[in-house]
Protein backbone atom coordinates (compact mmCIF):
# COMPACT_ATOMS: atom_id res chain seq x y z
CA UNK A 1 0.00 0.00 0.00
CA UNK A 2 3.04 2.38 1.16
CA UNK A 3 4.13 1.46 -2.62
CA UNK A 4 1.26 2.44 -4.43
CA UNK A 5 0.71 5.60 -2.51
CA UNK A 6 4.23 6.72 -3.20
CA UNK A 7 4.06 6.17 -7.30
CA UNK A 8 0.70 8.19 -6.88
CA UNK A 9 2.77 11.09 -5.63
CA UNK A 10 5.21 10.49 -8.00
CA UNK A 11 2.90 10.82 -10.92
CA UNK A 12 0.98 13.64 -9.27
CA UNK A 13 4.53 15.52 -9.46
CA UNK A 14 4.88 14.54 -12.92
CA UNK A 15 1.99 15.88 -14.41
CA UNK A 16 2.07 19.22 -11.66
CA UNK A 17 5.52 19.63 -13.70
CA UNK A 18 3.82 18.97 -17.54
CA UNK A 19 1.26 21.29 -16.94
CA UNK A 20 3.44 24.05 -15.70
CA UNK A 21 5.90 23.60 -18.75
CA UNK A 22 3.24 23.76 -20.85
CA UNK A 23 1.76 26.96 -19.55
CA UNK A 24 5.56 28.31 -19.64
CA UNK A 25 5.78 27.23 -23.21
CA UNK A 26 2.34 29.10 -24.05
CA UNK A 27 3.35 32.41 -22.30
CA UNK A 28 7.00 32.52 -24.45
CA UNK A 29 5.02 31.74 -27.86
CA UNK A 30 2.47 34.82 -27.09
CA UNK A 31 5.37 37.00 -25.86
CA UNK A 32 7.33 35.82 -29.15
CA UNK A 33 4.46 36.24 -31.84
CA UNK A 34 3.64 39.98 -29.98
CA UNK A 35 7.14 41.17 -31.08
CA UNK A 36 6.28 40.32 -35.01
CA UNK A 37 3.05 41.14 -36.23
CA UNK A 38 1.43 39.28 -38.78
CA UNK A 39 1.14 41.11 -41.92
CA UNK A 40 -2.15 41.93 -43.17
CA UNK A 41 -1.59 40.51 -46.70
CA UNK A 42 -1.39 36.53 -45.24
CA UNK A 43 -2.79 34.42 -48.19
CA UNK A 44 -6.60 33.02 -47.51
CA UNK A 45 -5.68 29.14 -47.50
CA UNK A 46 -9.42 28.14 -47.92
CA UNK A 47 -9.20 29.70 -51.37
CA UNK A 48 -7.91 27.23 -54.11
CA UNK A 49 -4.75 28.22 -56.60
CA UNK A 50 -3.93 31.75 -54.53
CA UNK A 51 -1.81 33.37 -56.44
CA UNK A 52 2.03 32.93 -54.59
CA UNK A 53 3.70 33.80 -58.47
CA UNK A 54 3.73 37.01 -59.60
CA UNK A 55 2.33 37.38 -63.64
CA UNK A 56 5.76 38.24 -65.50
CA UNK A 57 5.72 39.92 -69.07
CA UNK A 58 6.31 37.46 -71.82
CA UNK A 59 9.16 38.86 -73.60
CA UNK A 60 9.38 35.55 -75.84
CA UNK A 61 6.35 37.09 -77.75
CA UNK A 62 7.85 39.49 -80.26
CA UNK A 63 5.28 39.35 -83.24
CA UNK A 64 6.26 35.53 -83.53
CA UNK A 65 9.87 36.69 -85.85
CA UNK A 66 12.58 34.26 -84.46
CA UNK A 67 16.51 35.64 -85.18
CA UNK A 68 19.23 34.04 -85.05
CA UNK A 69 22.89 35.68 -84.57
CA UNK A 70 23.65 34.86 -87.47
CA UNK A 71 20.54 36.40 -89.32
CA UNK A 72 21.26 39.76 -87.17
CA UNK A 73 24.54 39.64 -88.78
CA UNK A 74 23.01 39.31 -92.06
CA UNK A 75 20.59 41.80 -92.03
CA UNK A 76 23.12 44.50 -90.59
CA UNK A 77 25.08 43.79 -93.63
CA UNK A 78 22.21 45.39 -95.70
CA UNK A 79 20.67 47.60 -93.49
CA UNK A 80 22.82 49.16 -91.15
CA UNK A 81 23.77 52.81 -91.92
CA UNK A 82 27.06 53.14 -91.09
CA UNK A 83 28.08 50.25 -93.19
CA UNK A 84 25.64 51.52 -95.99
CA UNK A 85 27.32 55.22 -95.80
CA UNK A 86 30.44 52.96 -95.87
CA UNK A 87 29.53 51.43 -99.61
CA UNK A 88 28.69 54.64 -100.80
CA UNK A 89 31.68 56.60 -100.13
CA UNK A 90 33.56 53.94 -101.68
CA UNK A 91 30.75 54.17 -104.71
CA UNK A 92 31.97 57.69 -104.41
CA UNK A 93 35.80 57.46 -104.57
CA UNK A 94 35.48 55.46 -108.11
CA UNK A 95 33.38 58.44 -109.45
CA UNK A 96 35.97 61.14 -108.18
CA UNK A 97 39.02 58.69 -109.98
CA UNK A 98 36.70 58.84 -113.03
CA UNK A 99 36.71 62.29 -113.24
CA UNK A 100 40.09 62.97 -112.44
CA UNK A 101 41.28 60.64 -114.83
CA UNK A 102 39.15 62.18 -117.77
CA UNK A 103 41.63 64.70 -118.32
CA UNK A 104 43.41 61.59 -120.49
CA UNK A 105 40.67 61.55 -122.88
CA UNK A 106 40.55 64.59 -125.50
CA UNK A 107 38.95 67.89 -124.41
CA UNK A 108 36.64 69.50 -127.03
CA UNK A 109 35.65 73.09 -126.22
CA UNK A 110 33.49 75.18 -128.74
CA UNK A 111 34.23 79.21 -128.89
CA UNK A 112 32.63 82.23 -130.20
CA UNK A 113 32.48 85.84 -130.31
CA UNK A 114 30.23 88.23 -132.02
CA UNK A 115 31.87 91.68 -132.30
CA UNK A 116 30.56 94.95 -133.64
CA UNK A 117 33.19 98.10 -134.10
CA UNK A 118 32.33 101.43 -133.28
CA UNK A 119 35.17 102.94 -134.47
CA UNK A 120 38.40 101.50 -136.59
CA UNK A 121 41.17 102.69 -138.42
CA UNK A 122 41.34 103.72 -141.33
CA UNK A 123 44.44 101.48 -142.21
CA UNK A 124 44.06 97.74 -143.31
CA UNK A 125 45.68 96.34 -140.34
CA UNK A 126 45.64 92.05 -139.95
CA UNK A 127 46.26 91.06 -136.57
CA UNK A 128 46.14 87.08 -135.65
CA UNK A 129 46.40 85.42 -132.36
CA UNK A 130 47.99 82.32 -132.58
CA UNK A 131 48.68 80.11 -128.68
CA UNK A 132 47.22 77.30 -126.98
CA UNK A 133 43.39 76.91 -127.25
CA UNK A 134 43.21 80.49 -128.34
CA UNK A 135 41.58 81.96 -131.41
CA UNK A 136 43.72 81.92 -134.43
CA UNK A 137 43.55 83.20 -137.66
CA UNK A 138 43.06 86.97 -138.94
CA UNK A 139 40.33 89.59 -138.04
CA UNK A 140 40.00 92.31 -140.64
CA UNK A 141 39.03 95.19 -139.03
CA UNK A 142 37.84 96.42 -142.51
CA UNK A 143 34.40 95.17 -141.46
CA UNK A 144 32.38 97.26 -138.75
CA UNK A 145 30.42 93.35 -137.35
CA UNK A 146 32.38 90.14 -137.42
CA UNK A 147 31.18 86.52 -135.77
CA UNK A 148 34.24 84.28 -135.51
CA UNK A 149 32.53 80.19 -133.84
CA UNK A 150 36.33 78.12 -132.96
CA UNK A 151 36.09 74.67 -132.32
CA UNK A 152 39.53 73.90 -130.08
CA UNK A 153 40.46 70.49 -129.29
CA UNK A 154 43.39 69.42 -126.61
CA UNK A 155 44.96 65.91 -125.91
CA UNK A 156 47.29 65.30 -122.93
CA UNK A 157 50.29 63.90 -123.74
CA UNK A 158 52.43 63.88 -120.45
CA UNK A 159 51.23 65.29 -117.53
CA UNK A 160 52.89 64.30 -113.97
CA UNK A 161 49.59 65.27 -112.08
CA UNK A 162 47.79 62.85 -114.50
CA UNK A 163 50.33 60.52 -113.93
CA UNK A 164 50.14 60.85 -110.25
CA UNK A 165 46.37 60.34 -110.75
CA UNK A 166 46.59 57.32 -112.37
CA UNK A 167 48.90 55.53 -109.31
CA UNK A 168 46.79 56.82 -106.86
CA UNK A 169 43.42 55.97 -108.26
CA UNK A 170 43.81 51.87 -106.93
CA UNK A 171 45.20 52.88 -103.98
CA UNK A 172 42.46 55.44 -103.36
CA UNK A 173 39.96 52.72 -103.97
CA UNK A 174 41.33 50.01 -102.19
CA UNK A 175 41.43 52.37 -98.99
CA UNK A 176 37.83 52.97 -99.11
CA UNK A 177 37.31 49.27 -99.34
CA UNK A 178 39.24 49.06 -96.13
CA UNK A 179 37.02 51.24 -94.56
CA UNK A 180 34.12 49.60 -95.15
CA UNK A 181 35.86 45.84 -94.44
CA UNK A 182 36.63 47.52 -90.46
CA UNK A 183 33.16 48.88 -90.23
CA UNK A 184 31.39 45.69 -91.38
CA UNK A 185 34.13 43.99 -88.61
CA UNK A 186 32.56 46.64 -86.31
CA UNK A 187 28.95 45.91 -86.71
CA UNK A 188 29.94 42.12 -86.73
CA UNK A 189 31.49 42.12 -83.24
CA UNK A 190 29.00 44.83 -82.08
CA UNK A 191 25.97 43.28 -83.07
CA UNK A 192 27.10 39.97 -81.67
CA UNK A 193 27.60 41.91 -78.10
CA UNK A 194 24.26 43.52 -78.26
CA UNK A 195 22.70 39.60 -79.28
CA UNK A 196 24.79 38.13 -76.29
CA UNK A 197 23.51 40.83 -74.02
CA UNK A 198 20.08 40.30 -74.70
CA UNK A 199 20.35 36.79 -74.69
CA UNK A 200 21.45 37.29 -71.27
CA UNK A 201 18.57 39.10 -69.94
CA UNK A 202 16.66 36.73 -71.19
CA UNK A 203 18.38 33.69 -69.44
CA UNK A 204 18.66 35.89 -66.11
CA UNK A 205 14.41 36.16 -67.03
CA UNK A 206 14.27 32.32 -67.23
CA UNK A 207 16.00 31.94 -64.09
CA UNK A 208 14.60 34.65 -61.85
CA UNK A 209 11.16 32.76 -62.69
CA UNK A 210 11.90 29.48 -61.67
CA UNK A 211 13.53 30.96 -58.52
CA UNK A 212 10.26 32.91 -57.95
CA UNK A 213 8.04 30.02 -58.44
CA UNK A 214 10.46 27.98 -56.10
CA UNK A 215 10.07 30.89 -53.57
CA UNK A 216 6.74 30.88 -53.84
CA UNK A 217 6.02 27.63 -53.04
CA UNK A 218 8.02 27.86 -50.28
CA UNK A 219 5.97 30.71 -49.06
CA UNK A 220 3.00 28.58 -49.37
CA UNK A 221 4.17 26.03 -47.27
CA UNK A 222 5.77 27.84 -44.63
CA UNK A 223 2.52 29.29 -44.41
CA UNK A 224 0.16 26.41 -43.84
CA UNK A 225 3.19 24.90 -41.69
CA UNK A 226 2.78 28.70 -39.34
CA UNK A 227 -0.58 28.03 -39.51
CA UNK A 228 -0.73 24.39 -38.45
CA UNK A 229 1.56 25.43 -35.57
CA UNK A 230 4.56 23.30 -36.97
CA UNK A 231 7.20 26.58 -37.37
CA UNK A 232 7.34 30.04 -36.17
CA UNK A 233 5.99 32.78 -37.86
CA UNK A 234 9.45 33.87 -38.65
CA UNK A 235 10.40 31.68 -41.10
CA UNK A 236 7.13 32.16 -42.93
CA UNK A 237 8.27 36.28 -43.23
CA UNK A 238 12.03 35.11 -44.10
CA UNK A 239 10.66 33.34 -46.90
CA UNK A 240 7.93 36.40 -48.16
CA UNK A 241 11.33 38.30 -47.62
CA UNK A 242 13.05 36.29 -50.06
CA UNK A 243 9.91 36.14 -52.82
CA UNK A 244 9.82 40.04 -52.48
CA UNK A 245 13.28 39.90 -53.08
CA UNK A 246 13.45 37.88 -56.09
CA UNK A 247 10.03 39.15 -57.88
CA UNK A 248 12.25 42.77 -57.27
CA UNK A 249 14.94 41.37 -59.62
CA UNK A 250 12.42 39.75 -62.06
CA UNK A 251 11.04 43.04 -62.46
CA UNK A 252 14.12 44.80 -63.10
CA UNK A 253 15.04 42.16 -65.55
CA UNK A 254 11.92 42.21 -67.61
CA UNK A 255 12.45 46.44 -67.65
CA UNK A 256 15.93 46.08 -68.61
CA UNK A 257 15.37 43.92 -71.66
CA UNK A 258 13.36 46.76 -73.39
CA UNK A 259 16.54 48.92 -73.82
CA UNK A 260 19.02 45.67 -74.94
CA UNK A 261 16.45 44.73 -77.97
CA UNK A 262 16.24 48.59 -78.42
CA UNK A 263 20.61 48.69 -79.06
CA UNK A 264 20.58 45.67 -81.07
CA UNK A 265 17.99 47.54 -83.41
CA UNK A 266 20.10 50.00 -83.63
CA UNK A 267 22.93 48.35 -84.62
CA UNK A 268 21.23 46.00 -87.25
CA UNK A 269 19.02 49.12 -88.47
CA UNK A 270 16.50 47.64 -87.83
CA UNK A 271 12.70 49.87 -87.86
CA UNK A 272 12.11 50.30 -84.14
CA UNK A 273 8.14 49.97 -85.06
CA UNK A 274 9.20 46.40 -85.80
CA UNK A 275 9.62 43.47 -83.07
CA UNK A 276 11.56 40.63 -83.48
CA UNK A 277 12.57 37.68 -80.64
CA UNK A 278 16.28 36.17 -80.59
CA UNK A 279 16.76 32.69 -80.81
CA UNK A 280 20.19 30.27 -80.56
CA UNK A 281 20.82 26.83 -80.61
CA UNK A 282 22.31 26.13 -77.54
CA UNK A 283 24.11 22.98 -78.58
CA UNK A 284 26.29 24.81 -81.12
CA UNK A 285 26.75 27.83 -78.63
CA UNK A 286 28.44 25.43 -76.24
CA UNK A 287 30.26 23.63 -79.01
CA UNK A 288 31.64 27.69 -80.39
CA UNK A 289 33.07 28.66 -77.11
CA UNK A 290 36.08 27.30 -77.50
CA UNK A 291 39.33 28.47 -79.75
CA UNK A 292 42.38 28.18 -80.71
CA UNK A 293 44.98 30.12 -78.50
CA UNK A 294 47.78 28.69 -79.25
CA UNK A 295 47.52 30.81 -82.44
CA UNK A 296 50.25 33.48 -83.59
CA UNK A 297 49.56 36.86 -83.43
CA UNK A 298 50.04 37.75 -86.89
CA UNK A 299 49.72 41.88 -87.45
CA UNK A 300 49.20 41.71 -90.97
CA UNK A 301 45.73 39.79 -90.67
CA UNK A 302 44.47 43.12 -89.04
CA UNK A 303 42.31 45.61 -91.38
CA UNK A 304 44.29 48.58 -89.29
CA UNK A 305 47.28 47.58 -90.27
CA UNK A 306 46.15 46.93 -93.80
CA UNK A 307 44.75 50.13 -93.39
CA UNK A 308 48.40 51.82 -92.71
CA UNK A 309 50.13 49.67 -95.11
CA UNK A 310 47.17 51.72 -98.02
CA UNK A 311 48.47 55.15 -96.13
CA UNK A 312 52.28 54.62 -96.81
CA UNK A 313 51.78 53.29 -100.60
CA UNK A 314 49.57 56.47 -101.02
CA UNK A 315 52.41 58.69 -99.10
CA UNK A 316 55.11 57.42 -101.09
CA UNK A 317 53.65 57.90 -104.59
CA UNK A 318 52.99 61.77 -103.04
CA UNK A 319 56.76 61.73 -102.82
CA UNK A 320 57.81 60.72 -105.73
CA UNK A 321 55.22 62.88 -107.40
CA UNK A 322 56.75 66.21 -105.85
CA UNK A 323 60.37 64.59 -107.23
CA UNK A 324 59.24 64.30 -110.71
CA UNK A 325 57.35 67.57 -110.52
CA UNK A 326 60.11 68.91 -112.56
CA UNK A 327 58.88 66.70 -115.92
CA UNK A 328 57.58 68.70 -118.41
CA UNK A 329 53.57 69.14 -119.25
CA UNK A 330 52.83 68.46 -122.99
CA UNK A 331 50.18 69.13 -125.07
CA UNK A 332 48.72 68.91 -128.37
CA UNK A 333 45.80 71.00 -129.78
CA UNK A 334 43.82 71.69 -132.55
CA UNK A 335 42.21 75.10 -133.02
CA UNK A 336 39.17 75.19 -136.05
CA UNK A 337 38.02 79.01 -136.86
CA UNK A 338 34.92 79.87 -139.27
CA UNK A 339 35.09 83.89 -139.30
CA UNK A 340 31.96 86.02 -140.67
CA UNK A 341 32.71 89.45 -141.47
CA UNK A 342 30.06 92.28 -143.36
CA UNK A 343 29.06 95.74 -142.73
CA UNK A 344 25.67 95.12 -142.70
CA UNK A 345 24.40 92.70 -139.44
CA UNK A 346 21.63 90.94 -141.12
CA UNK A 347 24.13 89.82 -143.86
CA UNK A 348 26.76 89.03 -141.51
CA UNK A 349 26.78 85.10 -142.52
CA UNK A 350 27.13 85.85 -146.17
CA UNK A 351 30.65 85.27 -146.16
CA UNK A 352 33.31 83.41 -144.18
CA UNK A 353 37.12 83.30 -143.79
CA UNK A 354 37.76 79.87 -142.24
CA UNK A 355 41.72 79.22 -140.70
CA UNK A 356 42.65 76.11 -138.73
CA UNK A 357 46.10 75.23 -136.49
CA UNK A 358 47.29 72.07 -135.37
CA UNK A 359 50.46 72.26 -132.47
CA UNK A 360 52.25 70.94 -129.36
CA UNK A 361 52.48 72.62 -126.73
CA UNK A 362 55.00 72.54 -123.96
CA UNK A 363 55.07 73.53 -119.90
CA UNK A 364 58.70 73.41 -118.29
CA UNK A 365 59.08 74.57 -114.56
CA UNK A 366 62.23 76.21 -113.98
CA UNK A 367 62.39 77.42 -111.15
CA UNK A 368 59.31 77.29 -108.20
CA UNK A 369 60.49 79.67 -104.94
CA UNK A 370 62.06 76.13 -103.78
CA UNK A 371 58.75 75.11 -103.52
CA UNK A 372 59.09 71.29 -105.02
CA UNK A 373 62.39 70.90 -102.86
CA UNK A 374 59.96 71.39 -99.95
CA UNK A 375 57.37 69.43 -100.92
CA UNK A 376 59.41 66.09 -101.48
CA UNK A 377 61.30 67.06 -97.62
CA UNK A 378 57.27 67.65 -96.41
CA UNK A 379 56.27 64.53 -97.28
CA UNK A 380 59.43 62.47 -96.54
CA UNK A 381 58.65 63.49 -93.36
CA UNK A 382 54.85 62.42 -93.54
CA UNK A 383 56.22 59.15 -93.91
CA UNK A 384 58.32 58.64 -90.99
CA UNK A 385 54.73 59.58 -89.08
CA UNK A 386 52.77 56.67 -90.88
CA UNK A 387 56.00 54.57 -89.87
CA UNK A 388 55.24 55.70 -86.29
CA UNK A 389 51.57 55.30 -86.46
CA UNK A 390 52.50 51.20 -87.84
CA UNK A 391 54.87 51.00 -84.58
CA UNK A 392 52.00 52.17 -82.11
CA UNK A 393 49.56 49.68 -84.10
CA UNK A 394 51.30 46.95 -83.48
CA UNK A 395 52.05 47.76 -79.36
CA UNK A 396 48.18 48.55 -79.82
CA UNK A 397 47.56 45.42 -81.39
CA UNK A 398 49.72 43.21 -79.29
CA UNK A 399 48.03 45.03 -76.09
CA UNK A 400 44.69 43.65 -77.32
CA UNK A 401 45.72 40.39 -77.93
CA UNK A 402 47.37 39.92 -74.50
CA UNK A 403 44.20 41.44 -72.60
CA UNK A 404 41.75 39.68 -74.89
CA UNK A 405 43.52 36.07 -74.33
CA UNK A 406 43.90 36.92 -70.75
CA UNK A 407 40.04 37.14 -70.23
CA UNK A 408 38.82 34.79 -72.53
CA UNK A 409 41.35 32.09 -70.90
CA UNK A 410 39.88 33.41 -67.12
CA UNK A 411 36.06 33.28 -68.07
CA UNK A 412 36.58 29.99 -69.41
CA UNK A 413 37.65 28.83 -66.21
CA UNK A 414 35.11 30.64 -64.67
CA UNK A 415 32.45 29.16 -67.12
CA UNK A 416 33.51 25.62 -66.04
CA UNK A 417 33.51 26.49 -61.95
CA UNK A 418 30.54 28.00 -62.29
CA UNK A 419 29.20 25.15 -64.05
CA UNK A 420 29.78 22.87 -61.53
CA UNK A 421 28.83 25.25 -58.54
CA UNK A 422 25.47 25.27 -60.27
CA UNK A 423 25.10 21.60 -60.21
CA UNK A 424 26.25 21.49 -56.69
CA UNK A 425 24.25 24.10 -54.99
CA UNK A 426 21.04 22.61 -56.41
CA UNK A 427 22.29 19.73 -54.35
CA UNK A 428 22.61 21.40 -51.83
CA UNK A 429 19.51 23.51 -51.83
CA UNK A 430 17.19 20.11 -52.40
CA UNK A 431 18.99 18.34 -49.20
CA UNK A 432 18.44 21.35 -46.73
CA UNK A 433 15.19 21.72 -48.00
CA UNK A 434 13.76 18.16 -47.08
CA UNK A 435 15.91 18.28 -44.34
CA UNK A 436 13.98 21.63 -43.30
CA UNK A 437 10.77 19.87 -44.13
CA UNK A 438 11.71 16.48 -41.89
CA UNK A 439 12.19 19.61 -39.11
CA UNK A 440 15.95 18.58 -38.65
CA UNK A 441 17.41 22.11 -39.98
CA UNK A 442 16.17 25.64 -39.61
CA UNK A 443 14.87 27.68 -42.00
CA UNK A 444 17.72 29.87 -42.03
CA UNK A 445 19.69 26.79 -43.67
CA UNK A 446 16.76 26.87 -46.41
CA UNK A 447 17.26 30.59 -47.32
CA UNK A 448 21.37 30.63 -47.51
CA UNK A 449 20.88 27.23 -49.95
CA UNK A 450 18.49 29.21 -52.16
CA UNK A 451 20.29 32.66 -51.88
CA UNK A 452 23.48 30.43 -52.64
CA UNK A 453 21.41 28.61 -55.70
CA UNK A 454 20.33 32.07 -57.16
CA UNK A 455 23.87 33.32 -56.80
CA UNK A 456 25.10 30.07 -59.02
CA UNK A 457 22.76 29.96 -61.69
CA UNK A 458 22.92 33.62 -62.45
CA UNK A 459 27.13 33.75 -62.23
CA UNK A 460 26.74 30.56 -64.54
CA UNK A 461 24.91 32.91 -67.16
CA UNK A 462 27.08 35.94 -66.89
CA UNK A 463 30.14 33.30 -66.91
CA UNK A 464 28.82 31.91 -70.05
CA UNK A 465 27.97 35.09 -71.93
CA UNK A 466 31.31 36.88 -71.02
CA UNK A 467 32.99 33.78 -72.30
CA UNK A 468 31.08 34.56 -75.36
CA UNK A 469 32.32 38.27 -75.38
CA UNK A 470 35.76 37.57 -74.69
CA UNK A 471 35.66 35.30 -77.31
CA UNK A 472 34.73 37.93 -79.95
CA UNK A 473 37.41 40.35 -78.89
CA UNK A 474 40.25 37.23 -79.01
CA UNK A 475 38.87 36.82 -82.68
CA UNK A 476 38.83 40.27 -83.36
CA UNK A 477 42.72 40.73 -81.79
CA UNK A 478 43.31 37.79 -84.12
CA UNK A 479 41.96 39.75 -87.02
CA UNK A 480 40.22 36.42 -87.61
CA UNK A 481 36.38 38.07 -87.05
CA UNK A 482 34.75 36.75 -90.83
CA UNK A 483 31.71 38.28 -92.41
Amino acid sequence: MKKIHFNMKRIRFFLLITVTFSLSLTAYAQNRKSKFPVPDDIPDTTKVGFPIIPNVTDTGKNGGVFLSLRQCIDYAMIHQPGLNKSFLNTDITRETNSVNLAAWLPQVNANGSLIHYIQQSNNNISTSTVGTGSTSGTTRSSYSNTFVPELSVSQAIVSPQLLYTSKTSPLLVKQAQQVTDSTKIYVVAAVSKAFYNVLLTLQQISVLKEDTARLGRNVRDTYHQYKGGIVDETDYLQATITLNNSKTQLKQANENIVPEYAALKQLMGYEPEKQFNVRIDTTQMMNSIRIDTAEELQYQKRIEYQQIQTRQKLQLELTNYYKYAFMPTISGFFNYDLQFANNNLPGILSSSYPSSIVGISLSIPIFTGFARVHSVRKSQLQEQVIKLDEADLKLQVYNEYTTGLANYKSNLYSFYVQQKNVAMARRVYFVVNLQYKQGIVAYLNVITAESNLITSEINYTNSLFQLLSSKIDLQKAFGDITY
